[in-house]
């Protein structure tokens, strides 16, 4: 192997190293955009469960004896 085939290899493989770079990047910032949506999906549900929780426990329902005694 002579020196420009050396070099004709290594740029090659410098190339598809950079390419696969790009991609990876491209699907980390994916991944990293697609986690914030489920927190905030995640954080809505908390807020929405937590409504429901506390409109069952401080209801009027609590207040007034069952219809036995």
């Amino acid at each position: 192997m002579n020196v420009e085939q050396g070099m004709i290899e290594l740029q090659t493989k410098y190339a598809y190293q950079e390419d696969l770079l790009q991609t990876l990047n491209e699907v980390v910032t994916q991944q990293q955009q697609e986690l914030a949506r489920l927190k905030e999906d995640m954080n809505r549900m908390r807020e929405s469960l937590r409504g429901m929780m506390d409109s069952q426990l401080s209801g009027p329902e609590e207040d007034v004896p069952p219809p036995h005694y």
